[in-house]
């Protein structure tokens, strides 16, 4: 389910977790599986898209990410990912 941010700029970001799309089934464990990252328990890509001209930020967070996280904190993450 896609999270959606906006920043001190203006900038709606649409934020999904990465292989978010790809094609369902019974078992989705396989999507939450590919966007794992390596090596970490509770680590996942996260790509999210901006509303604008800025580049797209893709984020390494917290399984809990969608609903664990608040907005500011998303945010600078999304700050630290663009540099």
């Amino acid at each position: 389910m896609p999270r959606e941010v906006t920043d001190a700029e203006g900038v709606q970001w649409t934020c999904v977790q990465a292989y978010a799309g790809l094609a369902q089934s019974a078992d989705e464990s396989g999507n939450k599986d590919a966007a794992r990252v390596d090596g970490a328990k509770d680590r996942f890509r996260v790509v999210c898209t901006p509303s604008g001209g800025a580049q797209t930020a893709e984020l390494e967070l917290p399984g809990d990410w969608e609903e664990g996280m608040d907005d500011e904190k998303l945010l600078k993450e999304i700050g630290g990912a663009r540099g």
